[in-house]
C-alpha cells in the first residue's frame, strides 16, 4: 500500500483527500445510524453489529482491528465482523468496474464511488486499478481519507465505553503521504520510485489474490445470516446512494 505513495504526486492527494473528507464524513455519520438501526432489526450481538458497521463505515478489517480490543470483543465476535467485510470486499473487487464501466462512470466518479463504498483500502485500490490511473490515484487518496476516521471513532468508543486500551494509529496513511512527497519534491530519485511503485502493485496483486483464494462456504457459514444480512444491507445503501449522488452531480471533485 505504502509502495502506491511514490506514483502519486502530493498536490492531487491534497486536492481529493480535502474533498473527500466532507463526503466521508457525512457518510460516517449516516452508516453508523443504519447501521446500529440494522444491527436491532435482525437482533445481530451488540458487539458484532457494531464491528461491522465501523467495518462498513470506515475502513473494513483495519477499523474492525482498531476497535475491536477496545470493545472486548471476543474471538468470535470479530471473526464474523471480519468475515463479514470480507466476503463483501471480495464481492465489490469484481463487481464495481463491471457496473462503473456499463454506467460509463468517469475516471473520477468511479475512484470517488469505489473509494465511498468499498470496505478495505486494498480492494479500493485494486477495483480502481483495473478502471484506469486516475481513479486509482482519486480513490487511494480519498480511501485514506476516510480512513483517518478510525482515530476519532476509536477514541469516541473508548470514552462511551471507559476503555483504556491503546488506540491504534494507522500509520500507514502517514507513509504513503510521504512517498508522496518524495515522488512530488525529489523527482531525482524517479527511477528508485518507479520500482517502489512497481513493487507495491505487485504486493496488492498477491494481497488481492489471498482475499480470494480465502472465500470459502465455511467462511459464509461461520459468519452466520443474521450477521451476513446486516452487512449486505447496509453496504447496499451505501453503495447505491452514493453512487447516485455522484451521478446526480451532488458530490464530486
Amino acid at each position: 500500500m505504502v509502495g502506491l505513495g511514490f506514483g502519486m504526486n502530493l498536490h492531487e492527494i491534497v486536492h481529493a483527500g480535502r474533498a473527500g473528507f466532507i463526503y466521508t464524513a457525512i457518510g460516517i455519520g449516516t452508516s453508523m445510524l443504519l447501521g446500529t438501526l440494522l444491527g436491532r432489526v435482525f437482533d445481530v450481538g451488540k458487539k458484532v453489529s457494531y464491528l461491522i458497521t465501523v467495518g462498513t463505515a470506515i475502513c473494513g478489517g483495519s477499523a474492525i482491528a482498531a476497535v475491536a480490543p477496545i470493545t472486548n470483543a471476543g474471538d468470535e465476535d470479530i471473526a464474523v465482523s471480519l468475515g463479514t467485510v470480507f466476503v463483501l470486499n471480495s464481492i465489490a473487487l469484481f463487481i464495481f468496474p463491471v457496473i462503473g464501466g456499463a454506467l460509463h462512470l468517469s475516471q473520477s466518479q468511479f475512484g470517488l464511488w469505489a473509494a465511498l463504498a468499498i470496505h478495505d483500502t486494498s480492494s479500493v485500490v485494486g477495483a480502481t486499478a483495473k478502471y484506469g490511473a486516475e481513479a486509482l490515484a482519486i480513490g487511494t487518496t480519498v480511501k485514506l481519507a476516510r480512513a483517518l476516521w478510525i482515530v476519532p471513532i476509536a477514541l469516541i468508543t473508548a470514552a462511551v465505553v471507559k476503555s483504556k486500551t491503546k488506540i491504534q494509529w494507522p500509520w500507514f496513511i502517514l507513509f504513503f503521504c510521504l512517498a508522496a512527497v518524495a515522488n512530488t519534491y525529489l523527482p531525482a530519485l524517479g527511477l528508485a520510485y518507479a520500482v517502489l511503485y512497481k513493487l507495491g502493485r505487485i504486493g496488492l496483486t498477491v494481497t488481492l489474490f489471498l482475499i480470494g483464494t480465502g472465500i470459502s462456504k465455511k467462511t459464509i457459514k461461520q459468519v452466520g445470516v443474521r450477521p451476513l444480512l446486516q452487512g449486505i444491507i447496509l453496504w447496499a445503501i451505501v453503495a447505491i446512494s452514493t453512487l447516485m449522488a455522484i451521478r446526480g452531480g451532488w458530490i464530486g471533485l
